[in-house]
């Protein structure tokens, strides 16, 4: 059996498995465990997300369809990457946030909406613990003003 290769097709499509597949074969920053990074990483990562998310508001209304699957899925990439520079777990923060998400829907099936269709927090909903996503990765607070290079 021979080893894979960066031109052999990926076994899984996890974005987290891809983006630290990336992350190892060009030398980026990869923890695996939740901390803060330096002031100069933490704003390159936010300038990173904030131009993928222009590049779909740009696309968004006008399209084509393509290129906006394209630039959602920059979106993705760059936030799963900025999940593992800070060492975070993302697909279980994201676990976290739907099981939040899903407490909005009341036990009778009813849904509250605003007049624009957003689905709004009813009197089920359970607010999400993020810390504790966290704390169960290794994180502790006293971590938190500690910039790692």
């Amino acid at each position: 059996m021979t080893s894979p290769t960066p031109a052999d097709p990926p076994t899984s499509t996890s974005p987290a498995r891809l983006v630290r597949e990336f992350h190892r074969a060009f030398g980026l920053d990869a923890r695996t465990t939740p901390t803060e990074v330096s002031p100069e990483l933490a704003a390159h990562r936010g300038e990173l997300l904030a131009e993928e998310a222009a590049e779909v508001a740009e696309v968004a209304v006008a399209g084509p369809l393509d290129r906006l699957a394209h630039e959602l899925a920059d979106v993705v990439y760059v936030a799963y990457g900025t999940a593992l520079v800070h060492g975070i777990d993302l697909d279980a923060v994201l676990a976290e946030i739907h099981r939040s998400n899903m407490s909005k829907l009341g036990p009778d099936g009813q849904v509250a909406r605003r007049a624009d269709g957003k689905v709004l927090k009813g009197a089920h909903y359970r607010a999400p613990d993020v810390s504790a996503v966290l704390r169960s990765q290794g994180w502790t607070p006293d971590d938190e003003h500690r910039p790692q290079p």
